[in-house]
């Protein structure tokens, strides 16, 4: 096959598809078959859920192996998937840079700060960033930052879940993209709600076996179809593109001196967001021995580094054989590359099969934050704030199950205003505030003996206050084509992206916040050092 032939052929699909999207009926068939499915077995798993750690930690009853599925099902969300390959498409050489940095983000991750936390925590994240500290006012502060980053990452969500639904059904009205969105959100607060941890991480670990199949039988047939070459797919995509540039660095970052910042901005987020992600270190919490977190760590490293390595055929195919503008023009835009690139390969079946997976991997995902959400608010603020450690754990869990409610509402709202935004993008946005807001707590609390409670507030309540601030007054919110708000520009702040601020003045303050002051507990100190560092004492303390 020619690629004038290519060409014509992927027009002529991607036509079709934006009005009618091959067969509707077979892809909402297969779509409810996966919701259908994976219903199922969050109702039996929550015939097990009897205590808090059921609901938080799935009793931490899975293997390492297991905990390695779930991990890859909870980190490669719709951004991996959804927004990466339409961003490769469109952008080539400067899209793929997300995927590297999402695969070096894991890898720092789990290299500085995974083991260590699951050692010394039970539960949450401000398990372990309270532990020295003084207990209420570092949980308070761990929670909120904990919401924030978590509705951050559902804006991502739910923008994919409005581009992957609407290009199913062909829907391409506003109004009908944001009853998708509120669907996704009811389905989400059902499925943590019935299932809690153990039904999340059985999704999880569904939704991952699914999706890298489908990527690895798309990426084999792309190949297939350009000689198992991959000049020949890169020289197609150039000539279906009409720009060279598409392989070279600075079609996106590096047209102006702002661009080039807001890519090193964006580059810090990421490397260093992930390691601040409470919904992926809690994931840690669900196996029984430290033993079992490095298998499950090793499993996730070769599947989550695979994954990424496909998103590279994934995105050229879909340039060579789609096309930017078929892309752009689709109900969902840039996010509807990969399900667009399904029709032209297996039409209306494979795409519909893709098409379940990818709703699979925001599924598995929103309720892996929607669960983090609720523990974070539930066993922080409610058992060891309010209740001081003395909480009833059935009523615990209804208050979980309560936030859950709530986190979803505020998911619904906020997916609403983030419709056509590239979901890599905001997902890169919640890497930008874990990052400032999480990371330098963490790292203090594990590695610096002289860091303080004080610290701990000013780099937590600093970090967040200075990236969403950012946020709020910059490109992505007004003044440009792709804000989120239309027709008004309050944009002062000119990076997309605020790492390079926010992050190195998280660590500024942390480190100011800890100077002089009371001091703190040495031998809190020296007991969190030993037990992140040999696990020793973590057994116990996790399972009581």
């Amino acid at each position: 096959m020619n690629i004038t032939t290519v060409q014509a052929s992927a027009l002529q699909a991607a036509d079709t598809a934006t009005k009618t999207v091959g067969t509707p009926w077979i892809n909402m068939t297969i779509f409810g078959g996966f919701v259908l499915i994976t219903m199922v077995v969050v109702l039996r798993a929550s015939k097990n859920n009897k205590t808090a750690a059921d609901y938080y930690a799935g009793g931490r009853s899975f293997s390492g192996t297991q905990n390695g599925l779930a991990i890859a099902g909870d980190y490669l969300s719709a951004a991996s998937f959804l927004g990466i390959v339409g961003a490769i498409a469109l952008t080539g050489y400067d899209g793929f840079l997300y995927s590297i940095g999402f695969l070096v983000a894991w890898l720092v991750a789990l290299l500085l700060v995974a083991e260590p936390l699951r050692n010394t925590g039970k539960f949450t994240m401000a398990d372990v960033l309270s532990f020295r500290l003084q207990q209420r006012p570092v949980r308070i502060a761990a929670c909120i930052s904990t919401l924030a980053v978590t509705l951050f990452y559902l804006l991502a969500q739910m923008a994919g879940a409005g581009a992957l639904v609407s290009l199913l059904m062909g829907i391409s009205s506003q109004l009908g993209q944001s009853l998708i969105v509120v669907g996704v959100g009811l389905l989400m607060i059902v499925y943590v709600m019935i299932g809690g941890m153990k039904g999340t991480t059985w999704v999880q670990i569904i939704k991952a076996c699914l999706l890298l199949f489908g990527v690895a039988v798309m990426s084999v047939w792309i190949l297939a179809l350009n000689g198992f070459n991959l000049s020949t797919l890169l020289g197609a995509a150039v000539e279906t593109s009409g720009d060279p540039r598409i392989l070279e660095p600075g079609l996106k970052y590096g047209v102006s001196e702002i661009a080039k910042l807001d890519f090193v901005s964006l580059a810090m987020a990421m490397v260093f967001g992930a390691a601040g992600l409470p919904h992926v270190l809690m994931r840690f919490y669900t196996v029984p021995t430290a033993k079992e977190a490095r298998k499950s760590v090793v499993w996730a490293i070769v599947l989550i580094g695979c994954f990424y390595l496909f998103t590279l055929i994934l995105g050229f195919g879909a340039a060579a054989m789609v096309g930017a503008e078929a892309i752009q023009s689709a109900p969902g835009g840039v996010n509807s590359a990969a399900p667009l690139l399904a029709y032209e390969l297996g039409g209306s079946l494979l795409m519909g099969v893709i098409a379940g997976v990818a709703f699979a991997t925001i599924l598995a995902v929103v309720a892996g934050l929607a669960i983090t959400a609720s523990a974070s608010f539930a066993h922080d603020i409610y058992t060891n704030v309010i209740c001081k450690g003395k909480s009833d754990p059935l009523k615990e869990t209804r208050i979980a199950k309560a936030t859950v409610v709530v986190i979803g509402s505020l998911a619904i709202l906020g997916g609403l205003g983030a419709q056509g935004q590239n979901v890599a993008f905001l997902v890169a946005l919640a890497f930008a505030v874990a990052a400032s807001a999480n990371l330098p707590t963490i790292v203090y609390s594990l590695f610096w003996k002289g860091f303080k409670t004080r610290g701990a507030l000013w780099s937590m309540y600093g970090g967040l206050s200075i990236s969403v601030l950012l946020i709020l007054f910059s490109p992505v919110m007004s003044g440009a084509e792709t804000s989120m708000i239309k027709g008004v520009d309050f944009a002062w702040f000119p990076l997309a992206n605020p790492g390079i601020v926010s992050i190195p003045a998280a660590f500024l303050l942390g480190f100011l916040g800890s100077l002089g002051g009371k001091e703190e507990s040495s031998a809190k100190q020296s007991e969190m050092e030993v037990r992140s560092l040999t696990g020793v004492g973590a057994e116990g303390a996790i399972d009581h």
